[in-house]
């Protein structure tokens, strides 16, 4: 059995080519129309954008393979009759180390030092030091993340969609958030896009924290209200590699706003993404020549 698979560049060509003759490697990188005849796995090139998925051809295609582990608006645009799958253990640790250097740098003022060129301003500044931290959406990165606080001897509180306990203590459910947000210094936010998180951050959310509190995005965009962040911005502090437009205009507010620190949504883009994502796409082709289903499936043809 031979597979044919398309990969973004030809440097795929070369990490690959290991796999001998059980694979046939094209190299497509969807700016092109879809190469004629059969393709049993298409690796998409790594972006964040759904163009072209609507011109794939089902009849032609048999499994996507996503570079991204968010999915969003895929499942609006994309021809029924493909299986979709997402990139779960790739971008979960980079994220959720860039999700800690946010919440450290602007809890020390590093990015206010930085400014600071030339100026000798010493001045104590917050610390993770025993502050309570909540962990709004407790699910891959989530997790990543609290492995990354255990050590700076914080109050972790974790957060996902219904309560529950585990092994270590419980997890609250998002309807203890009015009762929770009051109480912490900090929510790291890792959040799935959905009608249900669209918006979460608004002017409710961020009015019951207290002043001075840090949030800090790792999720999508359109999760926080970009509108009521630029209004509680002074009382409330905002780290996000997130934003709501994506890519934020040079002449937004948002960029101004006091206590406000951006990061241009490069959470997975590590030195850890391509061997990782090689893993990835190096299992799928294991399990289609061995008559097994793909991973991560997040839509079924």
């Amino acid at each position: 059995m031979t597979l044919r698979v398309t990969v973004p560049d030809e440097g795929w060509l070369d990490r690959l080519a290991d796999l001998g003759d059980s694979v046939n490697l094209v190299v497509w990188d969807f700016s092109t129309p879809q190469p004629e005849g059969r393709i049993d796995l298409a690796v998409r090139p790594y972006t964040p954008t759904t163009d072209g998925l609507d011109r794939l051809d089902p009849s032609g295609l048999e499994v996507l393979q996503l570079q991204t582990l968010g999915f969003d608006g895929v499942p609006d645009v994309l021809p029924a009759g493909i299986t979709v799958c997402n990139a779960v253990g790739v971008h979960e640790g980079s994220t959720a180390e860039l999700a800690v250097a946010l919440l450290l740098a602007s809890q020390r003022e590093i990015d206010a030092f930085a400014r600071e060129r030339g100026e000798w301003n010493r001045r104590f500044t917050a610390s993770l030091l025993d502050r309570r931290i909540m962990l709004l959406g407790y699910g891959g990165i989530g997790t990543e993340v609290e492995k990354r606080l255990e050590g700076f001897d914080a109050d972790l509180v974790r957060v996902a969609g219904h309560r529950r306990e585990d092994e270590r203590g419980v997890v609250h459910g998002n309807d203890e958030l009015t009762e929770l947000l009051p109480t912490v210094d900090a929510v790291v936010v890792a959040v799935p896009l959905s009608d249900a998180t669209v918006g979460l951050i608004d002017d409710d959310f961020l009015a019951a924290l207290p002043d001075g509190a840090i949030v800090v995005n790792v999720s999508r965009g359109k999760v926080a209200d970009t509108d009521a962040v630029v209004r509680q911005g002074g009382r409330i502090r905002y780290a996000t590699d997130v934003t709501d437009p994506e890519p934020l205009p040079s002449d937004h507010p948002l960029w101004s706003v006091p206590g406000v620190l951006i990061s241009p949504h490069v959470g997975g883009m590590s030195s850890a993404m391509q061997p990782r994502i090689d893993a990835v796409v190096r299992r799928q082709i294991t399990n289609l020549l061995e008559g097994r289903g793909p991973d991560s499936v997040v839509i079924s043809a």
